[in-house]
């Protein structure tokens, strides 16, 4: 046998089983991948699942889905012959690295738990957080989803959500709507005054519960003065109250000759 033989017969006896550890390494991924999405498919379609609270739900399917591939990636990784064991001595011994570079996910995964054992919202509501306003979309493993009302995705990291300030306006059942009204400073206090309460008293989604519809004077300059109208409502109608009564009691003021400064409306709410 020829020197050139004997290299060529060499480097073929490397080469092909690193080949055949290649293309089994990739068919495992292709048939585990199909296998994860199949079983979080399934997860996702049981009935017991179906029970569970909207953050739950994303919640479990992510950490299943995560936890799945970190279970797929290790088994291709012994198909290709690297030693688990091996990948645990580096980790260990580059333990401080691996932890600051690990110490936001981490925060984020220890913020998602929270979340789902406190539950400051669910999927649906419209909450303020993070200087974040929207809609509550999707709960996951390391990120919540929230959507604008101009439709913008935005994602947060669960630990910056547990760590700040949550404003949830979908949490009660009812809510009072704050509005702010301006006049010239010689009107008629009690005058206004029946003008507001009777635009309220003509709409049938206000309540009289917990209180009913207020309507007074509450400040005001050398020119003119400030009514606070405040309503309840419950939640669902707070911004066609809102709305209608930014415009309605604007429209009545003007047709009863109030004079100006300005109809500035100052919403105290959301």
């Amino acid at each position: 046998m020829s020197t050139l033989s004997f290299y060529l017969t060499g480097i073929a006896t490397l080469i092909v089983p690193l080949v055949g550890k290649l293309v089994f390494a990739l068919i495992v991924w292709l048939v585990g991948k199909w296998a994860i999405g199949k079983i979080v498919g399934l997860l996702e379609k049981s009935k017991g699942f179906s029970h569970l609270e909207g953050t739950v739900q994303t919640f479990t399917l992510s950490f299943a889905r995560i936890g799945l591939y970190v279970l797929l990636v290790i088994s291709i990784i012994g198909i290709l012959g690297v030693e688990t064991s091996s990948i645990v001595a580096v980790l260990a011994s580059a333990g401080v690295t691996v932890g600051l570079a690990l110490q936001g996910a981490l925060s984020n995964l220890a913020g998602g738990i929270m979340l789902l054992i406190f539950k400051p919202f669910k999927l649906g509501d419209y909450v303020d957080a993070a200087g974040v306003s929207g809609t509550v979309k999707e709960v996951t493993l390391f990120y919540t989803v929230i959507i604008t009302v101009d439709n913008k995705h935005i994602t947060v990291p669960n630990g910056t959500l547990m760590n700040a300030n949550v404003v949830n306006y979908s949490t009660e059942d009812l809510r009072r709507v704050d509005l702010t009204f301006s006049c010239a400073k010689g009107e008629s206090p009690a005058r206004i005054q029946a003008l507001m309460q009777e635009v309220m008293a003509g709409n049938d989604k206000i309540l009289d519960e917990p209180n009913p519809p207020f309507a007074r004077l509450s400040g005001g300059t050398n020119e003119s003065m400030e009514f606070t109208v405040r309503a309840w409502c419950r939640n669902d109608d707070y911004w066609d109250i809102y709305f209608d009564l930014t415009q309605r009691i604007t429209e009545t003021l003007a047709e009863a000759g109030v004079k100006a400064p300005a109809f500035r409306v100052v919403s105290e709410g959301k």
